[in-house]
């Protein structure tokens, strides 16, 4: 008998996790000028928050599940998608009002 699997731990979503993260923190770490605002400016506390979310796409998108109920929550997967594409909304928000 298979052993029942949350939708959570599915490979599609490991993979939705790794190409969201993966590209968020490439821009992040290579090219963090394409977050600044128009008026030469940081948004810290969103930043601090689309970087948590791109650490818990690694995290799940490499197949690790916490076992501490804290951690879980930390990584739960619809605050780490949600947090994730908040990044891509602010970069595409900064890009097109730079312009």
């Amino acid at each position: 008998m298979p052993e029942h699997r949350s939708w959570t731990q599915h490979g599609a979503c490991r993979a939705v996790s790794l190409v969201l993260a993966a590209p968020m923190g490439l821009l992040l770490l290579i090219h963090p000028g394409a977050m600044v605002s128009s008026d030469g400016r940081y948004s810290h506390g969103l930043l601090m928050l689309v970087m948590c979310g791109v650490c818990a796409g690694f995290i799940h998108g490499v197949g690790f599940l916490p076992a501490a109920r804290s951690l879980r929550w930390a990584t739960y997967l619809p605050l780490t998608w949600s947090l994730l594409v908040m990044g891509y909304v602010m970069l595409i928000n900064i890009q097109f009002n730079a312009a």
